[in-house]
């Protein structure tokens, strides 16, 4: 490292011009896009990625950072969180059941975020004003259908406040920003939740997420994930062994394979209890 911060004064004191702000050198490289794995020299200019090679001279850069031993990778992207945090709501995940996203997120390397329903088409405006335009993290949503959100059994039970038109008015109003709708924890026996979703998804050009509630057998998670949702839809918490997404044999559901085939994504949805 003396070596490197020599070499950058000297050619300081022969008025050589760092063609580079920064420089993370000999860190490994995750690049999905570019299909790069590997130990690699990164150079950032005026805010953004100038060169990825091999090696790069450290006198090229104004700033050098060794990260040999680190991963370095543009930031990831978490598309199921709770972040609707600040109201005061006990037991609600619009309120004390969501996290601040700046506290969690950009140490993890994440810097973009959907939350997944916290906020329907009512309060989603202060959603945005307390947490959205404030936060570093860049943060989306995924718009609930039920008007009042993600507030508990008495409002995610309450098939009167599913209306897709007002979210989907909603979600178009915020477009870019609304990136799909979201259905959750529902225990009736109706499609209502779902059909209305997908309706509300359908007006504004926009995916749908499930997390589906009680497993009713009036309502089978084959008929979800294989007639009601749409290529491009979630199905999440796919893990959880709540809803028969294994058979009495410990296997994948056969249903979950043709979804797949279907288009239908698959969400981990990774709380503590989303694991079977």
């Amino acid at each position: 490292m003396t070596r490197i911060l020599i070499l950058i004064a000297l050619a300081s004191i022969l008025g050589a011009q760092p063609r580079y702000d920064l420089l993370l050198q000999g860190g490994h490289v995750i690049d999905a896009k570019n299909n790069i794995s590997g130990a690699r020299d990164v150079a950032i200019r005026d805010g953004k990625i100038a060169a990825v090679a091999d090696h790069i001279e450290p006198t090229q850069a104004f700033k050098v950072v060794i990260v040999r031993g680190l991963y370095v990778t543009p930031g990831l992207v978490d598309i199921h969180v709770h972040v609707y945090a600040g109201t005061g709501e006990p037991g609600s995940y619009a309120g004390d059941n969501s996290l601040y996203p700046d506290g969690f997120m950009l140490r993890a390397g994440v810097t973009t975020v959907a939350d997944a329903g916290s906020s329907g088409y009512r309060n989603f405006e202060d959603f945005k004003q307390r947490i959205i335009d404030r936060s570093s993290t860049r943060v989306l949503a995924f718009l609930n259908i039920v008007g009042h959100g993600m507030r508990g059994p008495k409002y995610e039970n309450d098939l009167s406040d599913m209306e897709p038109k007002p979210a989907a008015d909603i979600a178009s109003r915020y477009k870019g920003i609304i990136v799909g709708i979201k259905t959750a924890h529902y225990s009736g026996p109706e499609w209502t939740p779902v059909e209305h979703a997908v309706e509300a998804g359908k007006l504004a050009n926009i995916p749908v997420m499930v997390d589906f509630g009680a497993n009713r057998p009036e309502r089978p998670m084959s008929e979800l994930v294989t007639k009601k949702l749409r290529p491009g839809d979630i199905y999440t918490h796919m893990y959880s062994g709540l809803r028969n997404e294994q058979d009495p044999s410990g296997h994948v559901n056969s249903a979950l394979w043709e979804a797949r085939k279907r288009g239908v994504i698959f969400d981990i949805g990774h709380g503590g209890g989303s694991f079977a």
